[in-house]
């Protein structure tokens, strides 16, 4: 196997990741049609997504936890260090898309270095 095939791998996930992260906030979060479905039928599955993603972005759990994730994966070594920053550009990426972009750059930044170092 060679070794830069995990990161070949990771640069065609990562455009598929972008791209469903933003299908998620232009098809469910900015869409008008579900704020008028929502207050009538609250109890769908969509609505209740819906709502977790804004409780989610309110209190930026997503931006908070790539960040966390990120730091520790950037100062683990080895390959635990190199999952943990995956993992955190993982959650970095959806993040920046879903309106939590000033914490979320430095997660992905962080994550992005360890992914590349040695």
């Amino acid at each position: 196997m060679s070794s830069r095939l995990p990161l070949m791998l990771l640069l065609l996930f990562l455009p598929l990741w972008l791209a469903a992260s933003y299908g998620v906030r232009f098809a469910l979060m900015e869409d008008g049609q579900w704020v008028g479905l929502c207050v009538e039928q609250a109890q769908r599955w969509e609505c209740q997504l819906r709502s977790g993603l804004g409780l989610m972005i309110h209190f930026r759990l997503l931006a908070w936890g790539a960040l966390a994730v990120a730091v520790a994966g950037f100062l683990l070594p080895g390959r635990a260090g190199w999952r943990l920053a995956l993992a955190g550009l993982c959650l970095g990426v959806p993040a920046l898309v879903l309106y939590t972009a000033s914490l979320a750059v430095f997660a992905v930044v962080i994550a992005g270095l360890r992914l590349v170092r040695r």
